[in-house]
């Protein structure tokens, strides 16, 4: 068996899911979000929730949580885990602000959390394995071998979720066909994918999901059949705190003005209808969802970022920023590959071939390393340094002395980069960049400022997902399946 599970009892689940923490919710509502300045959503890790493909986030909820952030004029952070009961506890908690899950509105949920419109309406299926030769059966003999009828269920054994809509729908089918069903809810970081996955593989024999999410990952594995449906239609919704009345008010308004849009089913469509697309995701070894690789230079830049002396994760965001990992890529203004190396670094730390990765990563980490150096005096704070490293890495850092030498005559903190970074914006502004104490000039500030920003938001998603010591054993295993050499 792959996973660690409990089984409980009808009666057990049931006081289990009734006496959930029912905590009252801290008071933070719409107007201390945007004083705040970000949206804090928990997902989970998910072909349709969040996850990382080729270095870019990406996710059915991941992209409407990002167009949301950015209509309340503030940015999006993301917290993971599938851990269900760990999320309503963050949520309520104030770790988190909206629960993005595949969440089906049901009552007992409704005394835990505020739901918003639903975004999705959706049945629950069964999840079931084909027999090993189903290709060679006609369509009645595959469904002779299969639960088609729920009335069926009675006697078999079921995996979900714990805290799932999924575990109460099946103990009202036991009440409804008068048979017991035995649910064995598993707890801690499992997910519904997981648990589509298991039945795949045969280490499990039944799961349920939404009907959406089943039928994506039935085109990931075809063994699976996901054709019997086990409820009614069902409201699938985003969660809030209970007390966040400004908050769900506009959650509200802006999807059902969403839903109205083209954009919204053009983002439904990306991941719940393109299957073929969404398989070349899933099983990709550049894909958060099978585990694997950010990029195919992952080895290069671990190597790289222990020489410059910073997180490996924090290297791969700004070589994805330049090149999104094409290492033949080159900018309108000159630059080259994966780190867009202008001449001038080219010249100074000779490089022969531009488009060598190896070589464009070396040169890049060169100038990254002595670009540190250039700031050690004036920035002692470390995570300071490195904002201003990416930035001078940019735009020069020329433009972005001229911005400390603004603040300073503003009397501001120039060692602080959000300050500095005000002040990079200014310099778009005759007044500014005409002022008596800048040297270089005019600067179009909001290149630097988001690239900045970009930068290590990423670097924050990246952490959720990767780990140098992972990508290192996913290379070994990769060795010793003779794929590399």
């Amino acid at each position: 068996m792959v996973v660690l599970s409990c089984s409980l009892s009808r009666e057990d689940s049931q006081e289990t899911t009734d006496s959930s923490n029912l905590s009252s919710p801290i008071d933070f509502d719409l107007n201390a979000i945007k004083e705040r300045g970000s949206l804090i959503a928990v997902v989970d890790n998910s072909t349709t929730g969040y996850f990382i493909y080729r270095g870019r986030p990406m996710g059915y909820e991941y992209e409407l949580l990002t167009r949301f952030a950015k209509s309340l004029g503030v940015d999006l952070k993301v917290v993971l885990t599938p851990n269900m009961e760990q999320a309503f506890e963050m949520l309520n908690s104030g770790q988190a602000d909206i629960m993005a899950y595949h969440l089906t509105v049901t009552k007992e949920r409704s005394e835990r959390v505020a739901f918003s419109e639903p975004h999705n309406i959706v049945r629950q299926v069964l999840v079931q394995r084909k027999p090993d030769n189903w290709r060679k059966l006609k369509v009645h003999q595959i469904d002779a071998s299969l639960i088609r009828n729920p009335i069926d269920l009675g006697g078999e054994t079921v995996y979900t979720r714990k805290g799932s809509s999924f575990s109460s729908r099946l103990r009202n089918l036991s009440d409804e066909i008068g048979k017991e069903i035995n649910i064995v809810e598993i707890e801690g970081d499992v997910d519904t994918e997981n648990l589509i996955k298991q039945v795949a593989n045969g280490d499990i024999d039944y799961t349920i999901a939404d009907e959406d999410v089943a039928m994506i990952n039935a085109t990931y594995s075809p063994i699976l059949d996901v054709a019997t449906d086990i409820s009614f239609p069902q409201q699938i919704a985003w969660g809030m705190r209970r007390n966040a009345v400004e908050l769900k008010s506009v959650v509200d308004d802006w999807i059902i003005d969403m839903k109205r849009k083209p954009d919204f089913y053009t983002i439904y469509n990306k991941y719940f209808k393109s299957s073929k697309t969404q398989r070349i995701r899933a099983e990709s070894d550049y894909s958060s969802i099978s585990q694997g690789r950010i990029s195919p230079y992952d080895d290069l830049i671990i190597e790289a970022a222990d020489e410059l002396g910073v997180d490996w994760l924090l290297l791969a965001s700004i070589v994805f920023q330049e090149s999104k990992f094409d290492p033949k890529v080159e900018s309108w203004a000159g630059a080259k590959g994966l780190m867009q190396l202008t001449n001038n670094v080219i010249d100074e730390y000779e490089v022969d071939d531009v488009y060598n990765p190896e070589e464009n990563i070396g040169a890049g980490v060169r100038h990254l390393e002595w670009l540190m150096s250039y700031w050690e005096e004036d920035i002692e704070v470390p995570e300071e340094r490195m904002k201003f490293m990416l930035g001078a890495y940019n735009v020069g850092q020329g433009h972005v002395k001229d911005a400390m030498r603004l603040a300073d005559k503003h009397e501001e903190d120039s060692k602080n980069w959000d300050v500095v970074a005000k002040y990079l914006l200014l310099k778009s502004k005759s007044e500014y960049y005409n002022d008596p104490v800048v040297e270089y000039g005019y600067c179009r500030g909001s290149e630097p400022v988001n690239y900045v920003k970009q930068i290590m938001n990423r670097y924050e998603q990246y952490k959720l997902f990767f780990s140098e010591e992972d990508t290192k054993a996913d290379s070994t295993r990769i060795i010793e399946a003779g794929l590399i050499h």
